[in-house]
């Protein structure tokens, strides 16, 4: 009797349990949806000088239409804030170095390396010298952004999941997300800097020379074949440190290094962008074609629209692009349908490390090369999510602040730091019409440095420099002496810029004679405008090589080209660069190095029965081959490594120079004795150790060689980045894991978190036939119709048109009456 009660009120309390779940998960679920966007009705808005529309297609791609250009700043502040608030919360706390106030203790350390750079009183301080256009266009962006995020019925989801609330938008934000793009694409400069100031240390000056060349047979300079730079000969020894296995010291390993093993080394090195002239295609118009490389998440990085309005001498102009969201409310790559423009990471060298001396009679300065500096001392106030304050003194000098790396100081000299490293010129690339036009803005725009590739509806191309550019008082020495490429000695040359060089003085070159212009983060120029760049961690140039190289196919024989032609490139993902690597491990694994190892034999099998030329998902020949050239890496340099993570945790000698698979082939080539490694015999055993070293790292699991395929080890992992702080809902908050042709050195781009963050194609004049798709789709979202719609298109590298589609929801907002 009590047993049967017994089990009838467990059974009455696991129903009522069960109900509860039910009844919370369903009020979640109503939370969650409240949070969605509003995709239609009427709304009305006080400010603006007539109705706008915002017409969403099939994949929520907009098209917004209005009287003029600052209502549309309204409406796509709002959509933004609605679609995207927390993507945008997220970069401007990371440009002013705010992100353990959402996260907590473990984000503090990035919190503090941002907010040693004091962007936030730089946001403020730029905001009082703006122009007032500037100021007005901005307001009314931030209007739209607090309207669209006051508008919606539930907070942001993320909000809700971390319990937080979020805050308002200010103009001083937008600044702050354009300096974060500065962290993104500049950040490793200082490392790199670092890198390169240990070989200084710990080589002499031909082996310097040598292991850090300033340009390599694989560099396709826009304004020559090559750059005929002669390499520097290879010295009689190495350094000492070359080869040598890890000391006691440094046999601790960091993780990043644990994990970069022959098999794991990632390049993080991209964008593409190249233009066809007139004269090469089949319409008379340029083609323009642009994918900028970022690391991949959820939401997308770039919000898709397209725009129409009547600019101030009442012409229509339809903008069609990409916009960043929370950043200034432009077009950031796209076509005005006059000219069509898109960029890739110039990787100039724009920050300096100028070693100091402390005065030690007055604390209050320090010396450098060019003199005595006053330290000014302000404290920086770190709020952290569950945990106390934390205070972050920050000694800024007046060519920028203070960083303490070991026993040194050095002045951290960065272009992001002046007063003209931002600015709101960008809006006037929407309004040119035609290519010099739009070179001129382009040079003058204020924005981390990029190659700007143009052309127009007349057909004409050209690249620039878009961006800040250092004022150079000192040419970069091809001779391998210490340049600004290095840390800068009390002892040695004076700060080598000063302020920001004219925009009319910035390189630039229009109409080559091969009717073509490609950039792809290599160097740039062979000749005259060089120095004005600099080198500030060049891609190795194989990628734009190859993209150069595919690009003069489509005009092979006289044929003219299209834009379906042009986007194929960038989905070129053929084997160039590791086939060379792929026919010096077959040669190696001849009979005598396979007689009893069946694994190398297996190793030499796969290499010419699973290769098809290509970085294809079911090719293991491809991932040895690959794997092959960074275990060889790993055996000369990762006793280096191991060192340099000591000094910053992201150092490496690949930081110090990308062109060290070219320094190897010249070694292997001449096998100097001074440069084989301790405890090797000769080179050959160097190279069979690499595969062996490789071997076992593919075979800890048990699995065969066969299995491990490149699309086994190139897997998106694509996801939001609440899911670090809530790692369970992965699940609901992460594109599928598909396997994606492609790599580093080649124009397809891909890694499981990093690569084509989206691909445009398109002539200007002839928006109808432009092509376009993009990962993870228009909302980040899990809720919303457009989570992840359109991403299989990129997986798939299917072309989708440009403009918007037919509407489906159409949202008005009318002047409020």
């Amino acid at each position: 009797m009590g047993a049967r009660r017994n089990r009838r009120w467990g059974r009455a309390i696991a129903l009522a349990a069960g109900m509860l779940i039910v009844l919370a998960l369903g009020g979640a679920t109503l939370v969650l949806r409240a949070s969605l966007p509003q995709l239609d009705g009427v709304r009305q808005v006080a400010g603006l000088a007539d109705a706008v529309t915002v017409a969403r297609d099939a994949r929520g791609v907009p098209l917004l239409t209005a009287a003029n250009r600052a209502d549309l700043a309204y409406a796509t502040g709002f959509i933004h804030a609605q679609e995207r608030f927390f993507q945008m919360d997220l970069m401007r706390r990371s440009g002013a170095g705010e992100l353990a106030e959402l996260f907590g203790v473990k984000a503090l350390p990035l919190d503090r390396s941002h907010r040693l750079h004091c962007f936030r009183a730089r946001a403020e301080a730029l905001l009082a010298r703006m122009p007032d256009d500037d100021r007005r266009f901005l307001a009314r962006y931030v209007d739209g952004v607090n309207g669209g995020l006051q508008a919606l019925g539930a907070k942001p989801f993320e909000y809700v999941l971390t319990a937080s609330t979020p805050r308002p938008w200010q103009a001083a934000d937008c600044l702050l997300v354009a300096w974060a793009m500065y962290v993104d694409l500049q950040g490793m400069q200082e490392t790199r800097e670092l890198a390169r100031g240990w070989v200084v240390e710990h080589s002499d000056a031909a082996q310097r020379a040598f292991l850090l060349p300033t340009a390599s047979v694989f560099d396709a300079p826009l304004d020559a074949e090559a750059v005929n730079t002669a390499p520097a000969p290879i010295p009689e020894r190495a350094p000492a440190w070359w080869g040598a296995a890890p000391t006691t010291a440094t046999a601790a390993r960091p993780a990043r290094l644990a994990a970069a093993s022959g098999d794991a080394f990632t390049d993080a090195v991209g964008s593409n962008n190249w233009a066809v002239a007139g004269s090469r295609s089949a319409s008379g118009h340029a083609i323009v074609s642009n994918d900028m490389h970022l690391g991949l998440q959820l939401p997308a990085t770039w919000y898709r629209l397209a725009m129409q309005y009547r600019d101030a001498a009442g012409q229509p102009r339809r903008l069609v692009g990409l916009t960043l969201p929370g950043a200034p409310p432009v077009l950031t790559v796209g076509s005005n349908g006059h000219v069509a423009w898109g960029y890739t990471n110039a990787y100039g060298d724009f920050l300096d490390l100028l070693e100091v001396q402390f005065d030690r009679a007055d604390g209050k300065r320090v010396r450098t090369a060019s003199g005595w500096q006053q330290l000014l001392t302000f404290r920086e106030t770190i709020v952290v999510k569950g945990a106390p304050a934390d205070t972050l003194v920050v000694r800024e000098t007046a060519l920028g602040p203070l960083r303490t790396v070991g026993e040194r100081s050095y002045i951290v000299h960065w272009i992001a730091h002046d007063p003209a490293a931002l600015n709101l010129r960008h809006r006037e690339l929407e309004a040119a019409d035609a290519l010099e036009q739009a070179l001129r803005v382009a040079s003058g725009v204020g924005m981390p440095a990029q190659n700007f590739v143009a052309g127009d509806a007349a057909g004409h191309i050209g690249w620039t420099i878009a961006g800040a550019l250092p004022r150079r008082l000192l040419a970069a020495d091809d001779s391998g002496a210490p340049d600004a490429s290095f840390p800068l000695p009390v002892g040695g040359a004076v700060a080598s810029w000063d302020g920001v060089l004219a925009p009319a003085d910035h390189p630039r070159l229009i109409d080559p004679a091969g009717g073509q212009l490609s950039t792809a983060n290599s160097r740039q120029l062979a000749g005259n405008g060089a120095a004005l760049i600099g080198d500030g961690g060049f891609d190795l140039g194989a990628r734009n090589h190859q993209a150069r190289d595919a690009l003069r196919a489509l005009g092979a024989h006289g044929a003219r080209t299209d834009v379906a032609g042009v986007y194929g490139v960038m989905l070129d993902d053929r084997a160039l660069f590791i086939d060379r690597w792929r026919q010096r491990a077959i040669a190696l694994l001849d009979a005598d190095a396979v007689r009893g190892q069946p694994q190398r034999a297996e190793f030499a099998r796969l290499l010419q029965r699973s290769w098809n030329g290509h970085a294809s998902v079911d090719s293991s020949g491809y991932r040895l081959a690959r794997g092959f050239m960074w275990s060889l890496y790993e055996e000369v340099y990762g006793g280096a490594n191991l060192q340099l993570a000591q000094i910053d945790a992201r150092a490496d000698m690949q930081a110090a120079s990308s062109r060290w698979p070219a320094v190897l082939e010249r070694l292997l080539e001449a096998q100097p004795a001074g440069w084989l490694p301790a405890g090797r015999t000769n080179w050959r055993a160097l190279q069979l150790a690499a595969v062996d070293r490789l071997i076992a790292q593919l075979t800890t699991d048990g699995k065969p060689l066969a299995a491990a395929t490149w699309g086994q080890r190139n897997t998106v992992d694509i996801t939001h980045p609440i899911t670090l702080a809530l790692p369970l809902l992965r699940r609901f908050l992460a594109a599928p894991a598909d396997q994606l042709p492609g790599d580093a050195n080649m124009p397809r781009v891909a890694g499981s978190k990093f690569g084509q963050s989206e691909r445009l194609t398109v002539s200007p004049g002839r928006e109808e036939e432009g092509v376009f798709n993009m990962p993870g789709g228009q909302s980040g979202h899990p809720l919303s119709a457009y989570f992840l719609r359109g991403h299989a298109d990129w997986v798939a590298g299917q072309p989708a048109p440009l403009l918007p589609g037919a509407p489906l929801h159409t949202l008005r907002f009318e002047p409020a009456r």
